[in-house]
């Protein structure tokens, strides 16, 4: 597929998922501002952002970001554009997870850890991780 058409269709997934338009970002910097979470994050919420405006999937899917974003909506309330950054973060956790990379077997889990683990800890990474 041509790269230009595979930028244009992983924008437009994001937005269709997100129901979002990453273009009403103009990277005005306040989300990154006010995440409690920008500090644990490879790439700020701005910057994810315009990974996406961009279309850069790999570096999207690379990114540690989207997985530390706690959906507290403090981005979203500070964005003058009223972009739901959450829903974007989710949208991409979401086409990770249908990627179906880095799953892992139950069955090959051990079964000492199993015991000790928190049970919502596990249900979590369960929904997450696996087939």
């Amino acid at each position: 597929m041509n790269k230009i058409l595979e930028e244009k269709d992983f924008i437009r997934r994001i937005e269709e998922i997100s129901n979002q338009k990453v273009s009403d970002c103009y990277q005005c910097g306040r989300c990154t501002a006010g995440c409690p979470f920008a500090k644990f994050m490879d790439a700020p919420p701005n910057q994810v952002i315009r990974f996406i405006q961009l279309g850069l999937k790999d570096d999207v899917l690379a990114a540690s970001a989207p997985w530390f974003c706690a959906a507290c909506l403090v981005c979203q309330t500070r964005c003058p554009r009223g972009v739901d950054i959450p829903r974007l973060m989710e949208a991409v956790r979401m086409i990770h997870l249908r990627a179906k990379e880095g799953l892992f077997d139950v069955d090959k889990i051990d079964k000492e850890f199993l015991l000790d683990a928190p049970p919502l800890a596990l249900m979590s990474a369960f929904s997450k991780y696996t087939y």
